[in-house]
């Protein structure tokens, strides 16, 4: 079985090819610090047997976090990281058998931050498209200078995580945060906008900082967007037609397969906007198979194109039970190299550690694809499943969302 297989990146030994991905759960502490909701759901992670665990989005400067509970790493928290990567392991360890490899997601939230819980947008440029409806929140639309001082922030949470004890860091470029937003900067005046040099520069900016400042035993690596499936000019990935186009993708994972960059978390559009394109969810726009059959055509054609850099495919909770089966397939097809699981993740942590046991997974306890985690965070509480973890996130849910104490 290729999911079980054992494997290696950067020089490394992975136990498996599944991975947790990065999933914010907003409940950080106020200092940006691990909070105790947190610290619960990364030891319930422990017991996924998952080879990769993608810590969530953590932010690398206090003006660029998403939410006031989002994770921020800095000089006066970074004992709370590094107490929770040593906590994880060790957990791992007692209760699967192995240490898991765990990656930090840096992050700078751009045009989705609101640091003190009202939307504050850091944004690269006007966005009709991202901004219909939303035309009278307080943009700031980032200057070159701003960007220049982004790139010492990553290199700071470079230096942070090596000393936490992180494996990787994560330079994320996805779902509308700045680095992504930039890519489809093609009308942006400056250094940071219309050509693709430079509006991927911010982005390998940061990649370098971090690659010049990360220790020896930190690896770096990316969560990017594949394409962003809005229309021209107002996304990436896309030609001027409005069909799917992979060229500038093709040209980045080419620049990070130089650079040394062996793993990339792919994903494609913005759950804030479409999400039924990374998350295929029942009762969206489209049908699931749909949104399925595009994230495996286009991991399947960047993979292929590009055979020695691992990418992992995301979008597979909407599957259930079935999935371990979809994955596997996906894996046999060279379709990815590593599987994601996100969703599945909040309401079945010990889903993988379930289906080695048991020859499949217990459908009682699978991801209903239903979106009441994103609700709960949409509603500017914390994210769980009200579902299958009722006990914690269920009197959340009817409190923030149904408007019942």
């Amino acid at each position: 079985m290729l999911l079980n297989e054992k494997t290696k990146i950067y020089g490394r030994e992975v136990n498996n090819r599944v991975v947790l991905h990065p999933m914010e759960g907003c409940d950080g502490n106020a200092d940006g610090s691990i909070g105790e909701l947190t610290r619960r759901r990364y030891l319930r992670f422990a017991e996924s047997g998952a080879g990769i665990i993608w810590l969530e989005a953590t932010a690398v400067s206090s003006e660029c976090r998403a939410n006031p509970r989002q994770l921020y790493i800095n000089e006066n928290n970074k004992d709370s990281f590094k107490n929770l990567v040593a906590e994880i392991k060790q957990h791992a360890l007692e209760t699967v058998g192995f240490e898991p490899i765990i990656i930090m997601q840096a992050t700078n939230s751009g045009r989705w931050s609101k640091p003190n819980g009202t939307p504050e947008p850091l944004i690269a440029y006007h966005n009709p498209l991202w901004e219909k409806g939303k035309e009278n929140l307080p943009y700031t639309v980032v200057t070159d200078e701003y960007c220049n001082g982004v790139v010492e922030k990553y290199a700071a949470a470079a230096r942070l995580a090596s000393y936490a004890g992180f494996d990787g860091i994560d330079v994320k470029c996805c779902h509308g945060y700045l680095m992504n937003e930039l890519l489809s900067a093609f009308e942006r005046e400056g250094k940071y906008g219309g050509s693709f040099e430079n509006r991927t520069r911010l982005y390998f900016d940061c990649l370098n900082a971090v690659f010049e400042n990360k220790s020896d035993s930190l690896f770096v690596t990316t969560r990017l967007n594949a394409c962003d499936c809005f229309d021209y000019p107002y996304g990436f990935g896309v030609d001027e037609n409005n069909n799917i186009d992979l060229t500038e993708t093709k040209k980045i994972i080419a620049s990070l397969e130089k650079m040394g960059v062996e793993l990339i978390n792919l994903t494609l559009g913005n759950p804030y906007l479409i999400p039924h394109i990374n998350r295929p969810y029942a009762n969206a726009p489209e049908a699931g198979e749909v949104g399925e059959k595009r994230i495996y055509d286009i991991t399947k054609e960047l993979q292929q194109a590009f055979p020695n850099v691992k990418l992992i495919m995301s979008g597979l909770s909407f599957l259930g039970a079935e999935v371990i089966d979809y994955a596997e397939k996906a894996l046999e097809d060279s379709a990815a190299f590593f599987a994601g699981f996100g969703r599945m993740s909040f309401c079945y942590p010990s889903f993988y550690s379930d289906f080695l046991k048991n020859g499949e997974l217990n459908k009682s306890k699978c991801c209903l694809a239903c979106g009441k985690c994103t609700e709960l965070m949409r509603h500017g509480c914390v994210a769980g499943c009200p579902i299958r973890d009722s006990e914690v996130y269920m009197p959340l849910y009817k409190k923030y969302v149904l408007n019942r104490e």
